[in-house]
């Protein structure tokens, strides 16, 4: 009788065991969700929130999910090009932050103010809501601050001393460099010169109304053919695709005392958008490229079906485990952007291993 009392016991402190782990993540990829630049919050509420870019015209929609599996969507949270807007066009990679009670969204877009006419007129916006939900509504009636030439994907960082970070990309727009890629396209007959997109950093006002000094430059495609880097990121060129070499699509966070950088290179409408990282010992860098790079791309030439890879973000679970969020295409999908998320992980050498892309059921 005192076994039999022992092994109920025991069972039921088992089966506590049991329900008391969190549950593994299964995830199909793709998700059903048609979105570009993904971008996930886990919000102090225990949800998580996906923004990015398209769904809907001149602004944003959200997805909620209680477990990163089912999502829910929470149509239009923010409209931009309105008559008080200063955004009128090209709504680009939102991401939210959670702080001091608020949501804060940086996103891109066209600025109403464009007396010479230019094509790409991009800058970073802010809209702040009392709900990862929304509504957002415009923080200014202006950008967050003006370099002079048209920036997108804002990403930020905040630090443990408190300090926040904006990171963003110069756009290619009527920036041609010189480099031993573009004198090879000349060569080639491909085109006559080379534009490129540029990483920069910049401090952040502690109440995200503006900037705190100049951007200082941080990542930039390599200028020598030889360089390790240089084939990876130099796709788009020597393709054929454009005339263009992207840097862009950044987000940074901190593990130990080393700073990691993503980045994502190529044309995102292309099927060589690829993602690799950097790291540094300071927010504001020097960052140095990594070895191991690219860690994500198309796996057609290994028998898969995904091409497209980039413009990722990162979100951690509870447990520590960390998870790359993205976008990508198929044969089934086409030309369409939808969302992948897949397992990443720091290995014990601080190398940055991002286990995707993948399609398909699995557990995690």
């Amino acid at each position: 009788m005192k076994m039999k009392n022992v092994m109920i016991l025991v069972a039921a402190l088992w089966l506590g065991a049991c329900a008391s782990q969190p549950k593994a993540l299964v995830v199909e990829n793709p998700l059903p969700i048609a979105l570009g630049d993904p971008y996930i919050l886990r919000a102090s509420d225990g949800n998580f929130y996906m923004y990015g870019t398209g769904g809907v015209a001149d602004g944003f929609m959200a997805y909620v999910s209680p477990d990163l599996n089912t999502w829910e969507s929470l149509g239009q949270v923010y409209a931009g090009n309105t008559d008080s807007s200063w955004a009128v066009a090209n709504f680009w990679a939102p991401e939210v932050y959670e702080r001091d009670g608020k949501y804060y969204m940086f996103f891109s877009a066209d600025w109403r103010e464009n007396p010479t006419g230019e094509l790409e007129n991009f800058r970073i916006g802010v809209a702040v809501a009392d709900t990862p939900a929304g509504p957002f509504r415009e923080l200014s009636s202006g950008p967050l601050f003006d370099p002079g030439y048209p920036i997108i994907d804002a990403n930020v960082f905040c630090d443990e001393d408190g300090k926040c970070y904006l990171y963003f990309s110069r756009c290619c727009y009527k920036h041609p460099v010189e480099s031993e890629v573009a004198d090879w396209a000349r060569e080639q007959g491909m085109f006559d010169e080379i534009e490129e997109s540029w990483i920069y950093g910049v401090a952040l006002k502690p109440d995200f109304s503006g900037v705190i000094g100049e951007p200082v430059l941080l990542l930039q495609p390599p200028t020598k053919m030889d360089d390790a880097q240089s084939e990876w990121e130099s796709r788009s060129v020597t393709s054929g695709e454009v005339n263009r070499r992207w840097t862009e699509g950044s987000v940074t966070f901190k593990r130990g005392d080393t700073y990691y950088m993503m980045y994502s290179a190529n044309f995102f409408g292309g099927k060589n958008y690829a993602v690799g990282y950097a790291t540094a010992k300071s927010p504001l860098g020097p960052y140095t490229k990594a070895a191991n790079n690219p860690v994500l791309e198309k796996n057609v030439e290994k028998g898969g079906i995904v091409t497209g890879t980039g413009h990722n973000s990162v979100v951690t679970l509870p447990d520590g485990a960390m998870y790359c969020v993205y976008h990508g295409r198929t044969a089934d999908t086409g030309d369409e952007r939808v969302v992948f998320i897949d397992r990443m992980e720091i290995m014990p050498d601080g190398t940055l291993v991002v286990h995707g892309p993948t399609t398909g059921p699995r557990n995690e």
